[in-house]
């Protein structure tokens, strides 16, 4: 071959070589240009911290426990570290057990595992076992009660005797007022600090918060406890069997020169409107009662807690009673809204491990504090979880896919923090690995996340105040008037009906409300815009509040009202709202969440049934995400089709996340 021919095969093979790697690379580019995970992501869901790990509840860690090999060994059950507390043996004042949990402290920092500070023995919280009324009996939680019988039909005796005081599973035990200021400051001047004065140098590094648990303001009945379990709960205090129940409310001695500073009139003239009358001077007069005593809740107990945590660097968390209805939540706490925004970290108790009760009750338990964490300007939201009702009713332990399926619906929702009563001993190790690593997995991506829910649901406790009318027997809604059934049924029922339409909303109260600008026809509180708001049957707006709303609605918002109490609600335009959430077919038990991280959109779809679904997600043409799968870690890639559809499967009992670029 001649030199010139050599030359131009050789230049024709570097040409198709060159050809080719072109090729090639433009090929890698086109897959690469597809989403990815950041890279601090990505390692954060190959291998969860122990921040985004779940927490053990151990009450009084045992001294065979304590030391380096005790805290290693729930390491490497996967958990992130321990909620815990002195031992309930000799409460707060014995030595030896102040030296083990300085040692389980200790052996926490060694091991990188996070302590929260339980601040009870047992429950309900404020108690301080007994020793704040052993300072100081007239510290006990106050009810004027109202027996129309007698001459004088009006008397104040302690709120012990047909309460959660004296009715709960731990014990049955006399209780201070939350809303007394001295009493409080006395509960935490007996547990907060006295955990300071003895492990300060671990608060804020090891020590990263404090967990209160279940207070109440006690002056309502809400029914006895089962026989089976009555006769098995401790009496710390015997109950007197000549207290009949009676209807009451909560007191205060400075409560009457509060109501007046306030209002500018006296309560003790017309106190019998708190129990009966229709009038609207009485409606007025209760009111004012009860917005009186949310304040004072959330000052005088929540937000002393608050400002004591504040002061020694670590977090104020934990949950209330009763949280499944908005009409115990009048007697109970006032506002229980406005008291969860008093935490840095507000949270709920989560008593099943059955998926699906996130469609019935759940949504409003997991809503309340992560609508509080929104508006206080924070992210982080606890449950304390557990299988409880499993296990009374016998069907315990709840199984791992019950156990992650029923975190993710609560992360969908805003849960960030997990607290567990889960019994580990019951379970395979690997088993409880698994389920820590799937809570660690969901919070990698989503603990960082900032919420994006479209919607909001009016939560209508202003019209709840001058309809709440205190009972004598067990509190229930039957024994409430039809406006005030039909206001709770409306809102519960829309709630319901959002979360089954995957429509990820806050619940907003009317103060908050009335503090909202309208710019660029959407309503933005505390730093997030909403599209739309839906308002229960009944409800009568305050005029700050009224004025919001009827601006929005004229600036082109949406604002959806459901007059009739029969949710005739369009709740396909509601759900429009809502369009990279949209399900076809729809389907009542997958539940979504919405969030934005580093300016990428991120979507949760938990399938809380125990059947498959299959079905697609409407999220734009041509667009692509990235598919997560907590429960082993695997990572995705799926596009839309022209039609801006995805298809989605998601087995029974799990989750997958969505990440946009």
């Amino acid at each position: 071959m001649r030199f010139n021919e050599r030359f131009f095969v050789h230049g024709a093979l570097v040409l198709l070589c060159s050809l080719i790697c072109v090729q090639a690379q433009k090929s890698a580019a086109s897959i690469d240009d597809g989403p990815r995970l950041p890279s601090e992501w990505a390692a954060a869901w190959q291998n969860p911290g122990a921040d985004l790990r779940p927490l053990q509840i151990v009450h009084g860690v045992p001294a065979q426990q304590a030391d380096d090999a005790g805290m290693a060994a729930l390491k490497d059950l996967g958990l992130g570290g321990i909620v815990c507390n002195v031992d309930f043996n000799q409460y707060m004042v014995s030595q030896a057990h102040w030296e083990t949990l300085t040692t389980a402290v200790e052996a926490c920092r060694k091991a990188g595992l996070v302590v929260w500070i339980y601040d009870e023995d047992g429950y309900p919280s404020a108690a301080a076992g007994g020793l704040v009324l052993k300072q100081n009996p007239s510290y006990e939680a106050l009810a004027l009660t109202y027996d129309p019988s007698r001459p004088e039909p009006f008397a104040l005796r302690p709120a012990y005797e047909h309460t959660h005081a004296s009715n709960n599973y731990y014990a049955a035990r006399r209780y201070p007022n939350l809303i007394d200021e001295p009493a409080i400051r006395c509960f935490i001047e007996l547990t907060h600090q006295a955990y300071w004065d003895r492990l300060k140098d671990y608060f804020g590094t090891t020590i990263k918060a404090f967990f209160t648990d279940e207070p109440s303001l006690m002056a309502v009945n809400i029914g006895p406890l089962p026989d089976d379990v009555r006769t098995k709960v401790r009496v710390a205090d015997p109950l007197d069997p000549n207290v009949r129940p009676l209807p009451s409310v909560p007191w205060v001695r400075d409560l009457p020169e509060q109501y007046r500073k306030r209002y500018g009139e006296d309560l003790l003239p017309v106190r019998k409107s708190l129990f009966e009358g229709t009038s609207d001077a009485d409606r007025r007069v209760r009111r004012q009662f009860w917005s009186l005593i949310a304040d004072l809740t959330a000052d005088r107990y929540f937000g002393q807690i608050h400002r004591w945590t504040q002061a020694h660097r670590v977090a104020s968390s934990g949950h209330m009673l009763w949280e499944e209805t908005p009409l115990h939540q009048v007697p109970l706490e006032g506002n229980a809204l406005k008291v969860l925004m008093q935490m840095d970290i507000p949270g709920l108790d989560m008593l099943s491990s059955d998926p699906e009760a996130v469609i019935h009750s759940g949504w409003l338990t997991a809503t309340l504090p992560a609508s509080a964490a929104v508006f206080n300007g924070g992210r982080r939201v606890m449950t304390e979880v557990s299988d409880f009702s499993q296990t009374m009713a016998g069907r315990g332990p709840a199984s791992l896919g019950e156990m992650q399926a029923t975190a993710a619906w609560q992360a969908a929702l805003g849960v960030t923090e997990f607290t567990l009563y889960y019994g580990y001993r019951q379970r395979q190790p690997d088993d409880y690995r698994r389920y820590c690593e799937y809570v660690g997995r969901l919070n990698a991506v989503l603990r960082e996340a900032k919420f994006a829910p479209s919607a909001l649901l009016y939560y209508p406790i202003y019209d709840l105040w001058p309809e709440y009318l205190p009972v004598a027997e067990k509190l229930t809604q039957d024994s409430q008037s039809r406006r005030l059934q039909e206001i709770v049924n409306s809102f519960q029922g829309l709630g319901q009906r959002m979360l089954r339409r995957q429509v990820p909303f806050e619940l907003v109260d009317h103060e908050l409300l009335a503090k909202a600008e309208i710019r660029d026809g959407e309503l933005w509180i505390a730093g997030y815009p909403f599209a739309a708001i839906v308002l229960p049957a009944h409800v009568e707006l305050p005029e700050p509040a009224a004025s919001i709303v009827n601006r929005f609605k004229t600036e082109g918002g949406k604002v959806f009202s459901d007059e009739t109490a029969k949710a005739k609600i369009d709740f396909d335009s509601l759900a429009a709202c809502s369009p990279d959430t949209r399900l076809t077919p729809a389907n009542e038990r997958i539940v979504a969440g919405r969030f934005r991280r580093d300016g990428r959109d991120i979507c949760i779809l938990v399938n809380v049934a125990a059947t498959p679904y299959t079905g697609a997600l409407t999220i734009g043409a041509d667009s692509q995400r990235l598919i997560l799968h907590p429960e082993d870690g695997r990572v995705e890639r799926a596009s839309a089709d022209a039609s801006g559809k995805m298809a989605v499967t998601i087995p029974p009992r799990s989750a997958i996340l969505l990440v946009a670029r």
